[in-house]
């Protein structure tokens, strides 16, 4: 794991790494990474009916350790009154974010879970960054296999997410634009 508390140069390399990766993506992968948090966003407002927050609330309760096509699916069968298919505590959440909680008031805010929510909910968010599995290993430039990250930590989580904000900032752009096009070219390399 890495440490909680990250050095300046723990931060450097991380951002060189992340930049390193942008560095890697296709004209295609960008324009697909640009575009991933406005399709979520859509998706979100699709499924809950014009409420895109309690979609992206619902999608991002439902995202834990699994794979987006799965996340999407769960969603919609949830919307359908469908309540299965995954951890009963995301369920309980799902059922609170649906009953008119806000998804705020629900979700882990300082980690992944309550960040893929702001990203969903406002694709333009200029703080919020997803640091999941693939985004912890390209900032780190290790993959770690099924090997815990302790993303759970926020101070970690934080270290994280400062050097994708920072490597966006480099770049000029949104810290969840370059987090997703990285998540491209980590699932696409051979």
């Amino acid at each position: 794991m890495i440490p909680i508390n990250a050095s300046d140069a723990d931060l450097t390399r991380y951002v060189t790494n992340i930049l390193a990766a942008y560095k890697q993506a296709s004209k295609d992968q960008r324009r697909r990474g640009a575009d991933w948090y406005p399709a979520a966003h859509q998706l979100a407002d699709m499924l809950s009916d014009g409420h895109p927050r309690m979609g992206a609330g619902v999608i991002a309760a439902l995202s834990a350790n699994k794979s987006w096509t799965e996340n999407q699916k769960l969603a919609a069968r949830c919307f359908d009154g469908n309540m299965s298919g995954t951890f009963e505590d995301a369920l309980t959440k799902v059922r609170r974010i649906m009953a008119g909680e806000r998804p705020e008031d629900v979700l882990p805010m300082t980690v992944k879970t309550g960040n893929f929510f702001r990203c969903i909910a406002d694709p333009h968010d200029q703080e919020a960054v997803v640091i999941d599995r693939h985004a912890h290993d390209v900032a780190v430039g290790e993959r770690f296999g099924k090997r815990d990250r302790g993303l759970s930590n926020v101070r970690r989580y934080a270290a994280l997410a400062h050097a994708y904000r920072e490597a966006a900032r480099k770049l000029r752009m949104t810290p969840n634009v370059l987090q997703a096009i990285v998540w491209l070219v980590q699932m696409e390399r051979k």
